[in-house]
């Protein structure tokens, strides 16, 4: 059955959850179908509390009324979960680019090919380059058939992500077809320490880029340039003092926000002070983790405590804070000990593009989607070899490398967010 088919079932019981709310809020307590502690309570005669008003009562029913909203969610995640099939929950979990489920060249529309590509492979998200994006109609038109193709196939909204950042990384603001503001490097608006600055160019952002059709945005860079010797962050970072740099990062998710758009603060543990490129080979940090903490983190605690949809979790190493030479992105360590537990995250952890010389030279596709799911990460961004990683995660749980309980976990945190776009 697809999923599609089943998400009506959901459907139809949110809508009855929602309707019983309304009627209760409107009737009489007489009339009302009482929960099961109001019903005992009535029984021992304690008729009084319920016809005992004013003020009192009324801010009761407030939070009732907030509460079951939360709940709802909750119940209809549970719901599209337990009817979606193991290879349905695992196609979830990865955000490749279009080409990986469509086996076509290039990428530039989305027709019946795309269609039967989501029908086999209903993943998580898709993200385009530069190379994806001819024109401002042509996008347009791109990313509102995958969208409609996909709430068809599943029932709720696919990820439809891209690397905006502003200066030299800009899919869109860097493509000659299109004419939006280029909200330049990010060092630059560090350097001028207002961070109404940083509100702005998220709202620049975000507004150009939900009129497009996307719905997340790998940005802002939350590292803390340490290194002056960094090539691969340098001037997409708002710079060197983690308090400037947060008040940035949280500014510039803010400005997102208002503009409709998803955000993630990206590389954690933090890009800025390592030696090497990810995106070649090795990289590494030889911070310790009291030290990390005091630096490199703050920026990424402070996301995670405003509730950001995405922290994205770099392929660099630790060894001084971890002991080992593991990328973070497949350290249990990083993520589960420090974005989960000392930051106290529970929103969507996802890895670095999992093609990138870091991983694709010592770790097969599989390998490294199961090793970053071990590890706790939720989604898994551009594996070299898509098939081969989906694959893999299917087989870690048919023999007991990964749990489907632990696939479910991440399902959940995806769903939460999707269920709200």
């Amino acid at each position: 059955m697809k999923i599609r088919q089943k998400m009506k079932i959901a459907a139809v019981c949110t809508a009855m959850a929602v309707l019983t709310a309304v009627l209760a809020a409107g009737c009489e307590r007489s009339q009302n179908s009482l929960s099961a502690p109001e019903e005992t309570s009535l029984a021992q005669g304690q008729e009084e509390e319920f016809s005992s008003g004013g003020d009192s009562q009324q801010e009761t029913q407030g939070k009732e009324e907030e509460k079951t909203a939360e709940e709802l969610l909750e119940e209809q995640v549970e719901q599209y979960l337990s009817g979606m099939t193991l290879e349905e929950k695992a196609a979830q979990l990865f955000v490749v680019m279009p080409e990986a489920i469509t086996d076509a060249g290039t990428v530039t529309a989305a027709g019946n090919a795309t269609r039967a590509a989501l029908e086999k492979y209903p993943v998580g998200g898709l993200v385009y380059l530069k190379s994806n994006l001819v024109s401002e109609s042509q996008t347009k038109e791109m990313l509102a058939n995958t969208q409609k193709y996909y709430q068809e196939i599943a029932g709720f909204p696919i990820f439809l992500s891209v690397d905006e950042e502003g200066g030299t990384v800009a899919r869109v603001a860097g493509n000659d077809g299109f004419s939006v503001e280029d909200v330049g490097d990010m060092a630059d608006i560090g350097a001028a320490g207002d961070t109404g600055k940083a509100y702005e160019a998220g709202m620049t952002l975000g507004t150009y880029l939900s009129e497009l059709g996307f719905n997340l945005d790998f940005a802002p860079v939350a590292d803390v340039l340490t290194n002056p010797d960094n090539t691969v962050i340098g001037s997409r970072s708002f710079g060197s003092d983690s308090r400037l740099v947060t008040g940035m990062v949280l500014a510039e998710i803010e400005g997102l926000s208002d503009s409709g758009m998803l955000s993630c603060a990206k590389h954690f543990p933090g890009h800025g002070g390592t030696a090497g490129d990810t995106h070649e080979g090795y990289a590494y940090t030889d911070k310790t983790l009291e030290e990390l903490t005091e630096l490199e983190l703050v920026p990424f605690a402070a996301a995670a405590d405003a509730g950001v949809p995405f922290i994205m979790v770099s392929h660099i190493s630790a060894p001084q804070a971890v002991g080992d030479n593991t990328p973070a992105s497949m350290s249990g360590m990083m993520v589960n000990g420090l974005i989960r537990e000392q930051l106290g995250y529970d929103g969507i952890v996802i890895t670095d593009a999992l093609n990138m010389g870091a991983i694709s030279e010592n770790y097969t596709s599989a390998q490294a989607a199961v090793q970053a799911l071990g590890a706790g990460v939720d989604m898994l961004l551009m594996p070299a070899d898509f098939e081969a990683a989906y694959r893999g995660v299917l087989e870690a749980v048919k023999d007991g490398t990964v749990t489907e309980e632990r696939i479910d976990a991440s399902v959940r945190r995806i769903l939460r967010v999707k269920l709200q776009l």
